[in-house]
C-alpha cells in the first residue's frame, strides 16, 4: 500500500505524546485521525489542538478503518498488549520505548509483525542525531586508534516524579534500565556493534524501597567495555548527562543526554588532525602542544606512534537540546515512512532495535537483582 496520506491513531495523551504527534504531523502526508486517552482533560486537549472530534476508547481506535498505523504513548507496561492487538488489527505501530517489558514479548512482537508485513518499531530516536553518526564515523575510521572504554553518566531529575508516579513501580515501569535505559544501549551498540551485560547493581532509596540508582558494564562486539549509569536523584536544575569514549590517542565528550555538543582532546599527527576537522567542521582548535624532530616519537599499548601535537577540539554547533530533539523525531518518523512506501528503503532503526536493547535491558536488570540475592 503506497500510503499517500498516511493516518494515525494516538493511544495516550501524556505530555509527551503530545510532544511526538507535533513533530510527526509535520512530516507531509499524515494525519491524525483519532485519539484514545485515559487521562480525559488531557486527551481532551490534545483533541483540541489537532482539531479531532471527540477521543474514543482503545478498542474503537484498533477496529476504525480509517486508522493505518497507531502511535502508543502509554506507561511501559501497556505497551505490548497494545501493540500486540494493534497488530492483529493489521496496524502498523510506533511505540514509545521500550517495546516491551520482556525479550519474549519483544520476540513475540516481532514475529507477529513480520507475519503480516507491518511495522513495529519502538521510538529509539539517538540514532538519528547527526553527530551519532560523526561518532560512528570516528570510531570505525580509528583516526584515534582503537575505542577501548566508554561511559555514560546520567544524573537525571526526579523532581517531576511523585512517590506513588508509575515510573518506580517495576511492574509498571519495568524499572530503570528497561524503561530509560534501553536508549543508550541501543545508541553504544550503533557504535561499538552489539553488546553483552557482564556485571550489574542497582540502589534503593533509603526509607522508600524504591529504585533509585542503577549501573551496569558491557563489552561490546569491538571489545570495548562500557559503563552505564543511570540515577534519578537530582532536582531539575541539576539533571545532566555526559558520554565519554576513550581511544587509543585520545578522548571524546558529549553532553546532553541528546548530544549537541563534543569536545575531543587527543595526541595526533598533521593527517589526523586535518581528518579530525574535515569530521568535525566548524570546530574550535587548541593547540596545547607541539613536537618536533626526535621528540615525534612516542609508543602506546606495544606500538610505535608519530605524533605532532596535543589538540583540544570544541565542537558547539549553533543549535540546543531540545531543537535536536525535535529533529530527530521528524527524522524517524519520515525513515519509517519511506520503508512503508518502498519496502526496499534501509532504516535505521528497525524492529530489531526496539527487540535487542529490551534484551540488554533486561539481562542488566536480572544482574542488577541477583547481585543483591533477589532473583
Amino acid at each position: 500500500m503506497r500510503y499517500e496520506t498516511l493516518r494515525i491513531g494516538a493511544i495516550g495523551a501524556g505530555g509527551f505524546g503530545l510532544f511526538a504527534l507535533q513533530q510527526f504531523l509535520q512530516i507531509p502526508d499524515t494525519q491524525l485521525v483519532g485519539i484514545a486517552g485515559t487521562h480525559r482533560e488531557a486527551a481532551l486537549a490534545m483533541a483540541r489542538r489537532f482539531g479531532v472530534a471527540d477521543v474514543m476508547s482503545v478498542e474503537a481506535l484498533l477496529t476504525d478503518p480509517s486508522v493505518d498505523l497507531v502511535y502508543i504513548a502509554t506507561p511501559p507496561f501497556l505497551h505490548f498488549s497494545q501493540a500486540r492487538a494493534a497488530l492483529e488489527a493489521g496496524k502498523h505501530v510506533i511505540c514509545e520505548k521500550p517495546l516491551s517489558m520482556t525479550t519474549a514479548e519483544a520476540d513475540e512482537l516481532l514475529a507477529l509483525a513480520r507475519s503480516r508485513d507491518l511495522l513495529c518499531i519502538a521510538n529509539l530516536m539517538q540514532r538519528y542525531n547527526p553527530l551519532s553518526d560523526v561518532i560512528t564515523r570516528l570510531v570505525e575510521s580509528r583516526v584515534l586508534g582503537a575505542c577501548l572504554y566508554g561511559r555514560l553518566e546520567n544524573f537525571a531529575s526526579d523532581e517531576g516524579l511523585a512517590p506513588n508516579h508509575w515510573f518506580w513501580d517495576r511492574k509498571k515501569s519495568g524499572g530503570i534500565f528497561v524503561e530509560h535505559g534501553v536508549h543508550f544501549f541501543d545508541l553504544f551498540a550503533g557504535w561499538l556493534g552489539q553488546g553483552e551485560v557482564v556485571a550489574a547493581q542497582r540502589s534503593l532509596r533509603p526509607g522508600a524501597g524504591i529504585e533509585e540508582m542503577v549501573q551496569c558494564t558491557v563489552r561490546h562486539a569491538t571489545g570495548a567495555l562500557v559503563h552505564f549509569h543511570h540515577s534519578f536523584t537530582q532536582p531539575s536544575r541539576l539533571d545532566r548527562q555526559e558520554f565519554r569514549l576513550l581511544f587509543e590517542r585520545g578522548d571524546v565528550t558529549l553532553e546532553e543526554w541528546v548530544p549537541v555538543r563534543a569536545r575531543i582532546r587527543a595526541e595526533v599527527n598533521e593527517e589526523q588532525t586535518r581528518t579530525l576537522m574535515e569530521m568535525f567542521p566548524g570546530s574550535r582548535l587548541d593547540v596545547l602542544k607541539t613536537w618536533g624532530g626526535s621528540e615525534r616519537a612516542a609508543r602506546g599499548r606495544f606500538q610505535d606512534l608519530d605524533l605532532f601535537q596535543q589538540i583540544d577540539l570544541h565542537h558547539h554547533p549553533d543549535e540546543d537540546k531540545m531543537r535536536r530533539y525535535c529533529e530527530l523525531l521528524r527524522s524517524l518518523f519520515e525513515d519509517q515512512l519511506a520503508w512503508l512506501r518502498d519496502r526496499s528503503h534501509v532504516r535505521k532503526i528497525t524492529e530489531q532495535n526496539g527487540r535487542d536493547s529490551v534484551a540488554m535491558a533486561a539481562a542488566a536488570t536480572a544482574l542488577a537483582d541477583a547481585s543483591e540475592g533477589l532473583r
